[in-house]
Parts: C-alpha cells; structure tokens; sequence
C-alpha cells in the first residue's frame, strides 16, 4: 500500500475546519477523478453545493433534473468515464428517472448522488418532511445497477467509491448513492479525502469457450457479425476489424453500434436492420458473431429476425445473454473477449462475402429508391455534409433520426435505448462540456424540442458549442405516422409550437429558419460560429416503409 508523506500525514492529523459531510461526497469525487459534476440544487442537497462551491470541480447546472441526467449520459457516452450527477431528495429525483432509464438502457457511466431526508424521517413512516418517500431506494433499484445507501459521514468515501466502480465494471451503468440532510450537513474531522483506487474488475472470457467459438468461426461457410455498442463503449472497433478482415465476415452494426465497423469497408452491411434484404441475409449465416448486442426489439428488425444457424453471443451484460435467441453465450467484455478470438481463429478467404455484401445493399438501396422519399434523403444528407468530421451529433426521438438510425454513415448517440424524448439538446451540452472547442450538433423534432427548451438558458451560461436543428413538422411526427397507418387518422399528435427562432433569440441565442435547399449552409454556418445556435427547418418528413409488418 502506498504510503503518506510526512506532510500528507501532517495534513491528516490536522484537517481544516469548518468541513461537512458535503465536502466529503465531493473531495471523494475529485480523488476519484472526477473534474465535471452535473446535476441541480435541491434544499436537502446544499451540503454537497456548499462543498462544490469551495472545489476546483467544474460545475454544469441545468435548468431540469432529467436533463442533467441527459448530458450526464453524453458525458459518460463520449469520454468513457464516470459522469457525477448531484439531485436532490424526492421530486428532484425523481425528475430524473427517464434519464437515469436511458443511461441504463445505453450502458452509461452515471454516478448519481441524492439527497434525502434527515435520517430521523427515515424508515418508511409518515413523519411529514419535505420531499419525503417512504422508500426512495426503490424508486430506483430497477432502473440503476447499483444502490449505495450512506447513514452516517464516515460512510461517504467508501460508498461513493464502491459506486464508482460499478458503473464502470462492464457493462458499464448508472449507479445510485444516497445520503440523508443531516449526514451531508454533520461537521466532520475526518482527514481530508485523497486519491482512492476503484479500478473496474475486468471481464474475461472463459477460454473454453473462446476456444469452441474460434472452432465455429474458423469453419464457418457463411459467418457474419453483428456489432452492437458494447464494441463501441470497449473501444474494441480496430479488434473487430481484424476479427472481420480475418474471417472474410461481413459486418452490420446495431443502431447503438454505429462507428463499430468502417461504413464503406467492402465487408460493411452498414445499418439497414429495419431491412428484410439485410434480415434474409442474416438468417442465412451458418454462423452469426454477436457481439454487444442483445438482439432487442430495433436491432432485431423489430422480432422478425429468425436465425437459422448457430448464434454465438458476446456480452457484458449477464442479462442479455440468450435473453432472446439460443446462442454459445460468452459473458466478457467486447474488447477482451474479441481479442481472444483473434488470436484462436484460423485465417479463412471468401472472394464472394464482399460481393454479397454489395449484393445486399443494392436491394436495400432499390428498396429505397422505389418509395420517392428526395426530401427525406436530401435533408439527411445535408446534415452530414454540414457536421464536422470531429463532432458527435445526438438525436431525439424524432423521424429524422429514425433515418440516422439506419442511413447515418458513422457514429451517432441518441436515445434509442429507453425511447423516451427529450435527449438530444441536453446530452449535445454535456458532450459540449467534455470538449469545449469541438462543435457539438444536437436534432430534435418540434414535440421533443419543447421538452429541453430551458437549457437554451444553460447553453447560453456556459457558452456550450452546441447548435440545435430543430425539425418542425407540427407535432410528434412519427406517432402521426404510426396512427394513421394503424387506424387512418391521428388523434393527439398535432401541437401548437412557440416561434423556436423569436424564443431561441430571447435567451440570448443566435437562431435561423432554413429550407431544405439553404439546410446544408446554414447549419455549417451555425456550426463554425462560436457559442450556442439554433437552425429552424419547417419540414414534413415520412419514414421508409417498414418491413417487419
């Protein structure tokens, strides 16, 4: 164990005064290596704000609780490290549960720290505090992958510690730590809290079964792989690469696993899941490489997917292993377990694969074409052209993701993994705090954007780089879509809308309404310029026709 200096020792036998429980969750934070925290103030959660205020911790508020869960997400999703998320008791935690679902559904880092109250209202009566429940806890317990209850000063370190960990042992995921009023407010002399270990405990493989997937693989006459985002989140994309170039095995990526395999490498099956070109060709692998992905309901061409040869799974996550097809399940680590099968995989060629692949994309491309969506293909692609090579986007649930989903050609966040809406202006602010000097795009349609409009207020604080296209096509467009095509009209869909570019303006932010035609410059524009914008595009999009119907 590592030793303390004369003068650490000296430091800890005589601690400042006039320290709280507070100052404990955040001196912990920062010895773990935290340098951004995000989250909201809250009466029973000053203690923690009042130590924040005297660290050189890098404060991010936001105007509402879930979208501080939000940009905590994108912080943990672009840097690969735990995002402290500060809440307060009750209603302010509560707040945040749909962005804690999405952190868990996507497998993001989140370290969330509440507040509750004094412990004497602890224990499930009706003592009558403010923002009191009668099991917080359990609010949460499904949603995150761990819960740390503290109930006394002395706990603090070890329990956020013990948090950090988790979240960022594979899979990663969002993890809960409670502290009461009193505890957060309780004058301490304990020394100050220094560096502390919370390595991640790694993922391996099991060799035999390393050893009976190489067999399958080595053998195979018609392997493919499906690359989900735990390749991503195991920055194990270059391993996949040469697991693929090896076997000769076309790859598709999932919808969360976008950037996992080149777009244009000659054994690129792209994204085009909701396809049934891309389904028939994946049901007709001998042996399908799964890997980080638990063939849910998007990526499995909404349960239409029916494969028909041997499935061989890699996961991190215990829970989705043949949670939804019978498979050799492999519980590691993407990036470990791909590196195993590299080195036990026999080197096979197949000069067809790549003309299979070519093959299958030009059936989904005809597909495509047959339908008359220029507009929607138009609008996409002057996206694209507009966005740096550098800058991540995020997106909403909103029609022209949909589309990014499939036809994107490189990595994309979004909140595909719990659906709800409201993601894409408040995750673009935290991946904007991660980076400051890149440019960040976030797009929303008109129903979601209403659901974030207040951090237009946070972006213009703290002068974020993100800007914001907002597609206004009058209401939720794809729930439109979806009624009337099962029932032939829409009820509840169509929205009154604010002037987005008058309301963006009035906080302070450069805003613009464009075409179409005027999309692709406008919204470069916007980009290059420094601060937060918002680009405006009145458009009614379709979606593709779906195949699994």
């Amino acid at each position: 164990m590592p030793r303390l200096t004369a003068a650490q020792t000296a430091a800890a036998l005589d601690p400042p005064d006039g320290r709280h429980g507070g100052d404990l969750v955040i001196e912990t934070l920062h010895g773990l290596g935290a340098t951004t925290v995000f989250g909201l103030p809250g009466q029973h959660a000053l203690g923690m704000f009042d130590a924040l205020r005297r660290s050189g911790l890098t404060y991010v508020g936001l105007r509402v609780e879930n979208n501080a869960g939000f940009a905590a997400d994108a912080y943990g999703r672009v840097t690969g490290e735990v995002a402290p998320l500060l809440l307060s008791t009750g209603p302010g935690a509560l707040t945040a549960l749909a962005a804690l679902q999405e952190a868990s559904a996507a497998s993001a880092p989140v370290l969330a720290v509440s507040s509750q109250v004094p412990t004497a209202g602890l224990g499930g009566g009706r003592h009558g505090y403010l923002h009191e429940l009668r099991d917080q806890q359990a609010s949460f317990r499904d949603i995150v992958k761990s819960v740390h209850p503290v109930r006394t000063v002395s706990q603090i370190p070890s329990a956020i510690a013990a948090a950090w960990e988790s979240a960022l042992t594979a899979p990663h995921g969002p993890v809960w730590v409670e502290i009461p009023q009193d505890v957060l407010l309780a004058p301490t002399s304990l020394p100050v809290v220094t560096a502390m270990d919370a390595t991640p405990r790694e993922l391996l493989p099991r060799p035999e079964l390393t050893a009976v997937a190489a067999h399958a693989l080595s053998g195979a006459a018609r392997p493919v792989i499906i690359a989900g985002g735990g390749v991503v989140r195991a920055d194990a994309s270059g391993k996949l690469r040469a697991l693929a170039e090896k076997l000769d095995a076309p790859v598709v990526t999932t919808f969360g696993g976008k950037g996992a395999f080149p777009w244009e490498h000659p054994l690129s099956l792209q994204s085009w899941l909701e396809d049934r070109h891309t389904t028939d060709f994946l049901e007709d692998a001998d042996v399908l490489l799964v890997v980080g992905s638990g063939l849910g309901e998007l990526s499995s061409n909404y349960r239409t997917f029916r494969p028909r040869g041997r499935v061989i799974q890699i996961e991190a996550d215990l829970g989705k292993l043949e949670s939804n097809h019978p498979a050799l399940g492999i519980h590691a680590d993407a990036r470990i377990a791909l590196s195993a099968l590299l080195e036990a995989v026999s080197e096979r060629h197949d000069p067809a694969a790549a003309g299979s692949v070519r093959a299958v994309l030009a059936k989904v491309r005809a597909r495509i074409d047959a339908q008359g969506l220029t507009l929607e293909r138009q609008v996409l692609s002057a996206v694209r052209d507009a966005l740096p090579a550098s800058s991540p986007s995020f997106w909403d649930m909103t029609i022209l993701a949909y589309w990014a989903w499939s036809a994107w050609p490189g990595p994309m966040h979004s909140g595909q993994g719990a659906g709800g809406l409201g993601y894409g202006f408040p995750a673009a602010l935290g991946a904007a705090a991660a980076d400051p000097t890149t440019p960040v795009l976030a797009v929303s349609g008109d129903g979601g954007a209403m659901y974030s409009i207040a951090e237009l207020a946070t972006a213009r604080q703290y002068d974020l780089p993100v800007t914001w296209l907002i597609v206004d096509d009058g209401g939720y467009g794809i729930l439109r879509e979806y009624m009337t095509d099962a029932f032939g009209e829409s009820a509840g869909t169509d929205l009154s809308r604010p002037d987005f570019v008058a309301l963006a303006e009035s906080f302070g932010v450069p805003a613009i309404r464009t075409t179409p035609e005027s999309l692709r410059e406008d919204l470069a524009g916007a980009l290059a310029a420094p601060g937060p914008s918002v680009v405006v595009l009145p458009a009614l999009l379709r979606m593709f026709a779906p195949t699994h119907l």
